[in-house]
């Protein structure tokens, strides 16, 4: 019964904001890349709910449910190195938190973490990205080394007081904490809804400013084979981690 009523909760929410959303309180978003593969799928079109993690008003507890991050929680955000990008991953660790990973398993605060939507694609184990914190073997950002260097301890690295840790889900293939530091909590924009189109076109088209003559000629010629019918509407949940 509690899984129906958070599922009623959820649908009424996204109608709420659909009928009387404007851009303060949702915002269309676009998957341009595979770093949450296979759970969130390049080209799904989602909406976002930009008050979920907003600070509540002396009204607006009693009209939405604002929330605090929670680990297990997937999130968009203005990216760290680049405020001019929006990413999307799932948060790992919370202030506070302790993480490493070991073997491509992630420990959170000494125990390994359930995480059932995560993939792995790539056979081998890479040095850094699947043996974490340790020496970087490519480039990255300097809000990783500044992580790397000021917050870790005993071969862990703890998320510091307003900051998060994410991952994406496609975990071979994602360009996240590992590689430029942790999210202050002020680049969080809100939380997907769902996914309200999906269309199978290559990231370049997504990326690219405005819409290309080319995309609108695949759009013209493929829509109805190319849209993935059944994403449509389809509710995207986070997964609870244990601390």
């Amino acid at each position: 019964m509690a899984h129906v009523r958070s599922a009623i909760s959820e649908w009424a929410i996204t109608i709420i904001l659909l009928l009387f959303g404007t851009t303060t309180l949702v915002q269309a978003f676009v998957i341009p890349t595979g770093s949450m593969e296979e759970n969130l799928l390049i080209g799904d079109h989602l909406l976002v709910d930009k008050l979920a993690y907003a600070p509540a008003g002396p009204l607006g507890s009693f009209l939405l449910p604002y929330l605090e991050v929670k680990r297990g929680d997937i999130v968009v955000f203005r990216y760290p190195a680049d405020v001019r990008q929006t990413f999307v991953k799932r948060v790992i660790g919370v202030p506070g938190d302790r993480i490493r990973i070991a073997g491509k398993e992630v420990f959170l605060n000494g125990r390994r973490a359930e995480e059932p939507y995560k993939f792995h694609k790539t056979p081998y184990i890479d040095s850094y990205r699947d043996n974490f914190p340790s020496e970087p073997n490519t480039r990255v950002d300097v809000r990783a080394l500044d992580m790397l260097e000021r917050h870790t301890s005993n071969g862990e690295v703890v998320v510091p007081p307003g900051a998060y840790f994410v991952l994406g889900d496609n975990r071979d293939s994602s360009l996240d904490s590992r590689y430029w530091g942790f999210v202050p909590r002020e680049n969080i924009i809100g939380k997907p809804l769902l996914v309200y189109w999906s269309y199978d076109a290559p990231t370049h088209r997504l990326t690219s400013p405005g819409v290309s003559l080319e995309h609108l000629r695949d759009l013209a010629a493929n829509f109805f084979t190319k849209t993935r019918w059944r994403r449509t509407f389809l509710l995207i949940r986070g997964h609870p981690l244990q601390p």
